[in-house]
């Protein structure tokens, strides 16, 4: 097991670069299975999910080729579908969630799937009924078989259905789209997620020959067609990417600009950190965050304590409430952080009091944070990761904290981050890899 070693209290100043979308990988590359031909996807993020995932489609027949550190070739024309339905197969898409997305292009394009709990993240009840439900709609069947622990879905036949979602699920929404497209008739989505992620899914399979309308709202509409060909994408940058680096700005930036972050696919992520008060300046499709000596957090029009909630898009991702909350910490002011949508995420909290914030935590939703404005700096410590944002969060922390940290099982921050320490040391920070 890896770990981060920080040393806190030096500057970041200079340029830096967002990798490619991690969710967005995982599905469009999910999605080269509807197709025989080759399909270039662009852009993908050098990050352990992402490669997990590529290798597991090289091990059902995929072949892949990496033209470059962030560009692939996929051609799915010969899949081994004997092995989808081995134990290994299951076994190794049990440790891995985003393998979920590969259900329904396997059940488009062949029929049928084997569905194991996948791994990922501990932030909470992550429930699969969303997606089960949507290819019941289609006409999908489910089968548990006790002895192997996993659910056969045989689908032959898909048939388009109007179907409201009972939560407008990223993954689910994603799942249902690519089951759709070779469906007979017409396909209705309501209650369907919108994320640009989704958005720039619907726009790839348009381009390879789907029909799909409604794209950027709630309510998608699939006409069904018998194939797709090959087409070459290219993957938005990480606005999660990008909200981690404003939070580092603010906290221990002396100076920093993020390039090239696609501002009209951030939605009101900025705003949430000028909540906050910090400040942050838009040259072009960049993003310039100054030195401040201190930012203080608004109050609402009534004079009320500001709260920051998550919602589904285009509401505030609770992908970014940890970082959001560790920039608060030396903030001037205070904020109610609500995360609605895990019960688990705000409880790496404790580490951050240990380290010396100002939090408390109301439940396992709510936390409230009462700044330091910078009079007292959090002190350095020993943590572990317990999942991506977290993770991060805790070294935007020890990157401002007194001292010295070590974060454990940072494999949780390689799964959303791209060779992050080197990207931060060439900012000046000062983070050295160690095996524990």
């Amino acid at each position: 097991m890896e770990s981060f070693i920080i040393e806190g209290g030096h500057p970041l100043t200079g340029t830096i670069v967002p990798q490619g979308a991690k969710n967005e990988a995982l599905e469009v590359i999910c999605a080269t299975l509807l197709t025989s031909e080759e399909m270039i996807i662009k852009n993908v993020p050098d990050i352990l999910d992402v490669n997990n995932l590529i290798s597991l489609l090289r091990d059902i027949g995929v072949k892949v080729s990496r033209l470059s550190r962030n560009d692939y070739a996929f051609c799915s024309e010969h899949i081994k579908l004997d092995y989808l339905e081995s134990d290994e197969f299951v076994r190794k898409c049990a440790a891995l969630r985003g393998s979920v997305l590969m259900i329904g292009p396997l059940l488009a394009r062949f029929g049928k799937a084997v569905v194991a709990e996948p791994g990922g993240d501990k932030i909470g009840r992550r429930r699969l009924d969303t997606h089960f439900l949507g290819f019941k709609y289609l006409g999908a069947k489910f089968e548990f078989n006790e002895a192997r622990n996993v659910y056969e879905i045989q689908g032959s036949k898909l048939k388009g259905c109007y179907m409201l979602l009972d939560e407008a699920s990223v993954t689910g929404t994603a799942n249902i789209i690519m089951a759709s497209v070779f469906a007979k008739g017409t396909t209705t989505i309501y209650n369907a997620a919108c994320e640009p992620y989704i958005q720039q899914l619907c726009h790839m399979l348009n381009a390879m020959g789907a029909n799909i309308s409604g794209i950027g709202s709630n309510l998608l509409t699939i006409v069904g067609t018998k194939g797709l060909h090959g087409v070459t994408h290219q993957i938005l940058p990480d606005m999660i990417e990008v909200g981690s680096f404003i939070g580092m700005a603010a906290m221990v930036g002396n100076g920093i600009r993020i390039k090239d972050v696609s501002l009209k696919n951030l939605g009101i992520i900025p705003d949430a950190f000028r909540r906050l008060g910090v400040k942050i300046k838009t040259d072009g499709d960049d993003l310039v965050i100054p030195h401040q000596p201190h930012y203080v957090i608004e109050s609402f029009i009534d004079g009320s304590i500001m709260t920051l909630a998550d919602a589904p898009w285009p509401g505030l991702t609770p992908d970014l409430l940890s970082v959001l909350l560790v920039v608060a910490t030396q903030s001037r002011g205070s904020v109610l952080i609500h995360q609605k949508m895990f019960e688990s995420r705000l409880f790496f909290v404790d580490k951050l009091i240990d380290m010396g914030a100002q939090i408390i935590l109301c439940d396992p939703h709510r936390a409230v944070v009462i700044g330091h404005d910078r009079k007292k700096r959090l002190r350095g410590g020993r943590m572990t990761s317990p999942d991506i944002r977290a993770g991060i969060a805790l070294l935007i922390a020890a990157l401002s904290a007194n001292g010295q940290s070590r974060i454990d099982n940072i494999a949780q921050i390689d799964r959303g981050y791209e060779d992050i320490e080197g990207r931060l040391n060439a900012l000046g920070a000062c983070i050295k890899r160690v095996n524990s």
